[in-house]
C-alpha cells in the first residue's frame, strides 16, 4: 500500500501543471493534499472525480486560502472534516479518514509566516492534533498523519540551519514541539526512521533566488505514525523529481 502527501500550493494551478496525470500514473492508494486554496464548487470534474478515487475536501472560509483534501482508492469507513474546533476548522486544515487498519489524517499546519505572533496559534493547532491522535491510540487504533507540518525538526532537515534559527519553521519552540511529539509521545518521523543520517533531502524550496535548482530547501512535509504502526512500515520516500508546486510529494509504503 502506497500513501502519498503533497502540498500542491493551489490545486487549480497544479491541475494546469499535470496533477491529474501524475495522480493517475503514480496511483497512490491514499493521497493527502494540502493548500488546495479552493472550494469544491470551484473545481473541475477531473479533480473532484478522478477515475478510481473517492475524494473529500476541507475548505477554508476565506477564499483562495489553505484547504486540504483526501483522495482514496478505497472508500473509508468514516470521514471527518476538521477537528471539531471552530478556530482551526474555519481554515480548512484537517481531513480525517477511518480505515479498517488505521486512522489517516491529511493536515496543513499553520505556517506562522506572518511572524512570531502567530506561532502560539500554530502550536495550539499542533497540540490539538496530537491530542486527537492520542485519543485514537487509546481506542486501539494505529495512526498515520501526513501533511505540511511547516517545521523542520533538526539542522539536517534544512540547507541553511545556521542562518534560520530565528526564522519561523525552525524556531526553538517549534522544534521543541516535534521533540515532544516524537520523543515523549513516541510518534515516529517515518523518513528519519528509515534514513536517520540522509542529508540534503528537502520537500520545500522558496520560489525566489533559484532555490530548487540549487537545492536550498527545507523538509517540511512528513508522514508521522504512532509507535504501534512501525511494524507495518516498509519505506519512506521524498519525491524531489516531481514538479508542479514549491513542495514535492512525500510517500510512505506499508507492508
Amino acid at each position: 500500500m502506497r500513501l502519498f502527501s503533497w502540498n500542491v500550493n493551489g490545486i487549480r494551478a497544479a491541475e494546469k501543471k499535470g496533477f491529474v496525470d501524475w495522480l493517475l500514473e503514480a496511483k497512490p492508494d491514499i493521497l493527502g493534499v494540502q493548500e488546495t486554496k479552493a472550494h469544491p464548487d470551484q473545481l473541475s470534474e477531473a479533480l473532484l472525480k478522478p477515475e478510481g478515487y473517492h475524494t473529500y475536501w476541507a475548505a477554508a472560509e476565506k477564499k483562495g486560502y489553505s484547504g486540504v483534501a483526501l483522495y482514496s482508492r478505497t472508500k473509508p469507513n468514516d470521514v471527518q472534516i476538521g477537528l471539531g474546533i471552530a478556530e482551526f476548522d474555519a481554515e480548512g486544515r484537517t481531513v480525517i479518514a477511518e480505515y479498517d487498519d488505521f486512522m489517516f489524517v491529511s493536515t496543513y499546519v499553520p505556517s506562522a509566516s506572518k511572524g512570531k505572533d502567530f506561532v502560539p496559534f500554530k502550536l495550539e493547532y499542533c497540540q490539538a492534533l496530537v491530542d486527537r491522535c492520542n485519543e485514537w491510540r487509546q481506542a486501539g487504533k494505529k495512526v498515520i498523519v501526513c501533511g505540511d507540518i511547516n517545521i523542520s525538526h533538526k539542522e539536517i532537515d534544512l540547507a541553511r540551519p545556521k542562518t534560520n534559527h530565528k526564522t519561523t519553521g525552525f524556531l526553538p519552540e517549534e522544534r521543541a514541539f516535534l521533540d515532544k511529539w516524537f520523543d515523549e509521545e513516541g510518534y515516529v518521523d517515518t523518513f528519519r526512521h528509515f534514513y536517520p543520517e540522509q542529508e540534503e533531502m528537502y520537500s520545500w524550496w522558496s520560489m525566489r533566488s533559484g532555490a530548487r535548482p540549487r537545492n536550498v530547501g527545507w523538509r517540511l512535509d512528513y508522514f508521522i505514525v504512532s509507535p504501534e504502526t512501525v511494524d507495518i512500515l516498509d519505506d519512506a520516500t521524498i519525491h524531489t523529481d516531481v514538479m508542479g508546486s514549491d513542495h514535492c510529494p512525500v510517500s510512505l509504503t506499508l507492508k
